[in-house]
């Protein structure tokens, strides 16, 4: 009878003691991480991104430079078209740029505290470090860490996966997926280099607005031109908007929300160009404006409320009452006193092109 005891006893010790080596090794391998990629004085970083949700996947590659304390230039560039956004911030503000539009917007805002993305390595230490219910569990080379998202959608995707090198401890990829887990976006690291630093004025906006395409598009009429020169120029800016209004066709929200629906749409025409205004009534009422998006002849800042918000697609900006965000042609505008900020960019990345039933 002693001797069964005691071999339970050891028995017992023993699991409690793998138990316990378990635990460790998960705490010592997150502090590892954690130190390695919030630690860094600055990084450069590539990633390609897949967006599953909200019809065809679409496919960006992304490039981030950051410098500490809170110095970031995010570029996102979606694959095989000539769009691309940079969210960069500076002593000056953060600043949202699109090239193509000759469009920035300037904020006053703590991005990306809010509203980070999983491309932010140091972002991802964050959601590790403050998961309490974190898994962590191997394979083969790699350490995989089941966490719960903490950024602009994590009321519906709130599920990610973070997969990491075991030899080098740093991330090579990131699943965010819905609340069934099926997989929404996927990030795929192809290159990071720790300790990079750049100067401040390698993040002034001059540098990535510049180009010598809208410098063109800014110049003025020559006195050889005349006339004639800003007649044409302004012919092919009619033009510009001519097409982009043929293909305006109107976007709506693919929201299931109980005692909420469209009471109303209608078409205003402003200036030649359609606004069409959804209005949604129930207890989570809202309005949607869409009209097609208008090229700016010049690149100069435009003050914006709110905070930059990455939606997957494109980069908008979010206050307490609204969100906005320009997406294939066409400029959007959300506003609701009865919408928290996750619910209106869940409409946001909700709108497609559909009739309303």
């Amino acid at each position: 009878m002693g001797n069964r005891i005691v071999k339970w006893l050891v028995l017992l010790c023993t699991i409690l003691l793998l138990s316990a080596c378990g635990t460790a090794s998960q705490e010592k391998v997150l502090k590892k991480v954690n130190g390695k990629w919030a630690e860094t004085n600055g990084y450069e970083l590539n990633a390609a991104m897949e967006i599953k949700s909200g019809g065809e996947p679409r496919k960006y590659d992304v490039t981030v430079w950051h410098t500490k304390p809170d110095f970031y230039r995010v570029e996102v560039v979606e694959s095989g078209k000539d769009v691309s956004q940079m969210i960069v911030r500076n002593a000056d503000g953060v600043f949202v740029v699109t090239p193509t539009l000759n469009k920035m917007y300037k904020f006053q805002s703590d991005w990306p505290k809010k509203n980070s993305q999983a491309y932010l390595i140091g972002a991802l230490a964050e959601d590790l470090a403050q998961d309490k219910n974190l898994v962590m569990k191997e394979e083969g080379k790699a350490y995989i860490f089941e966490a719960a998202t903490r950024n602009s959608y994590k009321n519906s995707m709130p599920h990610q996966v973070i997969t990491v090198d075991k030899k080098t401890l740093l991330p090579t990829s990131v699943v965010i997926m819905n609340d069934v887990k099926e997989e929404q976006i996927r990030i795929t690291f192809k290159n990071i280099k720790l300790g990079v630093q750049h100067s401040a004025k390698e993040y002034a906006v001059e540098q990535f607005t510049e180009t010598d395409e809208t410098k063109g598009e800014q110049a003025a009429p020559t006195e050889k031109d005349g006339k004639d020169g800003k007649e044409q120029k302004d012919g092919k800016e009619a033009l510009g908007a001519e097409i982009e209004n043929k293909e305006f066709q109107t976007h709506y929200p693919v929201v299931n929300w109980e005692n909420t629906k469209m009471a109303d749409e209608k078409v205003i025409q402003e200036g030649g160009v359609n606004r069409v205004i959804l209005t949604f009534q129930g207890d989570k009422a809202f309005t949607v404006m869409q009209q097609p998006v208008t090229k700016e002849t010049s690149m100069l800042p435009v003050s914006s409320p709110g905070d930059p918000v990455d939606l997957g697609f494109t980069i908008g900006a979010i206050t307490d009452t609204s969100i906005s965000w320009e997406k294939d042609g066409v400029e959007f505008f959300v506003a609701s006193s009865k919408l928290s900020r996750e619910e209106m960019i869940e409409v946001a990345t909700s709108m497609t092109i559909s009739s309303m039933k």
